[in-house]
């Protein structure tokens, strides 16, 4: 199991095939639940991506107060 896969990889790390040619290829191939499916089990569906708020986070806020971290 997984051969297919290694050699998807493989093809990339050995400069056979462009990674944004193998990202497209791959997101083309899938249907359009499992490209949503897999951004979610890899946390970038949109219920992971923050909303920027205007807020400072708290590294922000000490840092306004002089405090690195």
């Amino acid at each position: 199991m997984g051969i297919s896969r290694d050699k998807a990889i493989e093809l990339v790390e050995e400069g056979i095939v462009d990674p944004i040619q193998m990202v497209i290829m791959c997101v083309k191939y899938m249907s359009e639940d499992d490209v949503e499916d897999m951004l979610d089990c890899n946390e970038l569906s949109d219920r992971f991506m923050e909303e920027d708020d205007g807020q400072p986070d708290w590294e922000q806020e000490w840092a306004d107060f002089g405090e690195e971290y």
